[in-house]
This record gives C-alpha cells, sequence and structure tokens, in this order.
C-alpha cells in the first residue's frame, strides 16, 4: 500500500496559526517537503520548525524564484520524482505550502504530478488575505459585497477593470509591480483608500497607506475598499 501525500496549509507567517490538524500531520508523517530558494531553508520551513519533531526525513525542493520562472519544472519534476520513491515505499509524506495549499499554492504543482498515482489529501491553511486583513482590522467584505483576488503579474488594463467589477479587492504580489497598481488606483480615485500590508503576521510585517508606500516587497498586498 503506497503512502498518502499531504498538502499542508501553514498559514502566513505566525506559528501559532497551523491548524491542529495540520501539526499534528507534520508530526506523523515520517516525510516533510517543501519549496525552498538556492540556499536556505526558506520561509515555509521556518513558519513549521516549531512543530517539526526531530527524526524526520526532509526534502527541500531548490528554486531560484527568478521572474522568468525557467526553472521551476525541472524542479518540481526531480521533486515529485523524489517523493514518489518515498510513497512507493508506504511513507506518507507532507508538503508544507505557505498560506493554503490550493492558493497560490507550491503544492498544486506537485498533485498534478503525482494525483492519479498516490491518495492525496489537502489541509486547507490561512491565506495571506485573511492574515492581512486580520491584521489591519479590514474587513474584506460585508452582505452582498463581491471580492476581486487580483494577482499584481496582470496588465494594468485589466487590473482596473476587475477592481471596477467589485467592491473590495486584494491586489497580491506586489513587488516591482507597485508603481503600476498605483497608477490604476490613482485613475480611479481609489488611493486614499488602499492599505499595503507587508508579511502579514511575521516579525517584520508592516501596514502602511499605499500614498505612502515607496515600495513593497513580493510578500506584500494591498487591501482596497470602495
Amino acid at each position: 500500500m503506497s503512502g498518502t501525500l499531504y498538502g499542508i496549509g501553514i498559514g502566513p507567517g505566525d506559528p501559532e496559526l497551523l491548524t491542529l490538524k495540520a501539526v499534528r500531520l507534520i508530526a506523523a508523517c515520517p516525510v516533510l517537503a517543501w519549496p525552498a530558494p538556492l540556499q536556505g531553508d526558506g520561509l515555509a520551513r521556518t513558519i513549521a520548525a516549531p512543530h517539526i519533531p526531530a527524526g524526520k526525513t526532509e526534502i527541500a525542493i531548490r528554486l531560484s524564484f527568478r521572474p522568468e520562472r525557467d526553472d521551476t519544472d525541472d524542479a518540481y519534476d526531480c521533486g515529485a520524482a523524489t517523493i514518489a520513491g518515498h510513497l512507493e515505499q508506504g511513507r506518507d509524506v507532507a508538503v508544507l505550502c505557505e498560506g493554503d495549499p490550493l492558493f497560490f499554492g507550491s503544492f498544486i504543482y506537485l498533485m498534478t504530478r503525482l494525483s492519479g498515482r498516490f491518495p492525496i489529501q489537502v489541509v486547507p491553511g490561512i491565506a495571506s488575505p485573511m492574515a492581512a486583513a486580520a491584521v489591519a482590522l479590514h474587513p474584506l467584505s460585508t452582505l452582498e459585497d463581491a471580492v476581486a483576488l487580483i494577482p499584481a503579474t496582470r496588465p494594468e488594463a485589466e487590473i482596473e477593470r476587475l477592481l471596477q467589477a467589485a467592491e473590495s479587492a486584494v491586489i497580491m504580489k506586489i513587488g516591482r509591480h507597485l508603481p503600476k497598481v498605483r497608477r490604476v488606483l490613482d485613475r480611479l480615485g481609489l488611493t486614499h483608500k488602499a492599505l499595503v500590508v507587508e508579511r502579514a503576521t511575521q516579525d517584520a510585517q508592516r501596514l502602511i497607506p499605499l500614498a505612502d508606500a515607496a515600495e513593497a516587497p513580493y510578500f506584500s498586498l494591498i487591501l482596497v475598499h470602495a
């Protein structure tokens, strides 16, 4: 009998925001895997560290995280093959994923490669929009408000169209796209209603009105409510 592949959502950064089920499975699974930079543990392993007992087999899926993403397929192909070897031997594997595994999650790339071959279960995690709303005391929606989740990587015209179609929005993956997003919000008269949340729930967390933000890291988002 093969092992089970678990996609474990570990939340946005605060180790206390893991679910009880996530903590239990991290302790129970003999093999842990997670995406990581070319050097170091990476954010997912760092968040989960207080809950990881000694003696685990650990698989770091090394990625350059270059904007071109030219090494992504090879890295996930290699990671999936290594994970499959453990599953075939009956060992359960828990993949640690920042936020929620199926919300812009790295686990999706492994699930795509391994589904149909092994049993798979997903443990939801707190995604960054919910974490950012909580630390900012910023309601995402009330009553019949429509909420748009918009990657800042989208073209400027598409960001504007999506913002116009909703009462509330979360614009994600800001980074170098901050000037583009600011232009759109300026045109729509929403800059004064926009808040930049950097690294929600982490030690380096910051909340900055968009009008005062000179830059924003990749791990930041903008909350907007018309």
